[in-house]
């Protein structure tokens, strides 16, 4: 007879509670399979629509008959399209360097430096997040017009050289920074500067990634701007690009699919990059 002390005895309660824990993990596992197809399929049909010859929206379809690259032919072939590329590449990377460069200095003085009014200065600036940039575009408009600067790549990146929602997300994490890090350095003989540029930026390197992020695809994206203050084909940036090819070929929607692809991919690449770093970075800043 087998020893009743040394068998293990069955608990139904327990079965129960790992059937509960499985049952909940495969429904979490279906929900975010859900979610993620919902959030791909969008661009997996951009793409199937971009190598599709002659679809359009009135009969999409999944499986191309005869897939092939002529939209992209065709788009190479109407717009100066490399041209316009580098454009929006060139503004997006200075329209980023500069608010990283501005945003990571205003939060350190917010966060670090005692001054009269710091406080009340930091309110004022933060408010300015709830004023639409439709309400800025006639002021920057004439502000532009009187510097001679209408048609100018100078035009279309300084009004993103400071941002007021990269300042609030930067300061949240020179916040987390334990000042006695701060303090060490000062008693070492390191001024402002070199806490700033040793200690303050190697340790906010997340959310200096997650604002870059943001900062790149905000101007990447950006269209009433450009749209106000360019007038030269030459100056051109990717949304109008895509914008003036929507209007040439209003049937083709495989070339304008081909066109949204092309854009798409500098961002793809940009946050394959940095993913690792931006819930860390939201996370350490104090974003929800």
């Amino acid at each position: 007879m087998p020893d009743t002390e040394t068998t293990p005895r069955r608990r139904p309660g327990r079965d129960r509670h790992l059937l509960a824990l499985r049952i909940r993990k495969i429904s979490l596992f279906a929900m975010l399979g859900l979610g993620a197809f919902v959030m791909l399929f969008p661009f997996a049909w951009t793409v199937i629509t971009s190598i599709t010859p002659g679809a359009g929206l009135s009969s999409p379809t999944l499986i191309p008959e005869e897939p092939g690259f002529d939209a992209y032919r065709t788009l190479l072939d109407t717009l100066p399209f490399w041209r316009i590329m580098a454009n929006s590449l060139v503004i997006a990377v200075a329209a980023t360097l500069l608010q990283l460069l501005t945003s990571a200095m205003a939060a350190y003085a917010f966060a670090r430096l005692e001054f009269p009014g710091r406080n009340a200065l930091f309110v004022v600036y933060l408010a300015t997040l709830m004023v639409p940039m439709q309400v800025l575009v006639v002021p920057l408009f004439i502000q532009m017009r009187t510097f001679n600067l209408v048609d100018t790549y100078a035009a279309l990146i300084a009004p993103s050289i400071a941002s007021a929602f990269g300042v609030f997300l930067l300061r949240q994490a020179v916040a987390q920074v334990p000042r006695e890090l701060d303090e060490a350095a000062i008693i070492d003989g390191a001024g402002h500067i070199r806490v700033f540029t040793m200690v303050i930026l190697p340790l906010i390197r997340p959310a200096l990634a997650t604002f870059a992020v943001l900062a790149f695809m905000s101007s990447w994206n950006s269209f009433l701007w450009p749209l106000v203050i360019i007038r030269s084909p030459e100056f051109m940036t990717l949304p109008l690009g895509l914008s003036t090819l929507h209007g040439q070929f209003t049937t083709a929607w495989d070339v304008v699919m081909a066109g949204s692809v092309v854009s798409i991919i500098p961002i793809a690449v940009l946050y394959l990059a940095a993913q690792k770093y931006v819930i860390q970075g939201v996370a350490r800043s104090g974003l929800k």
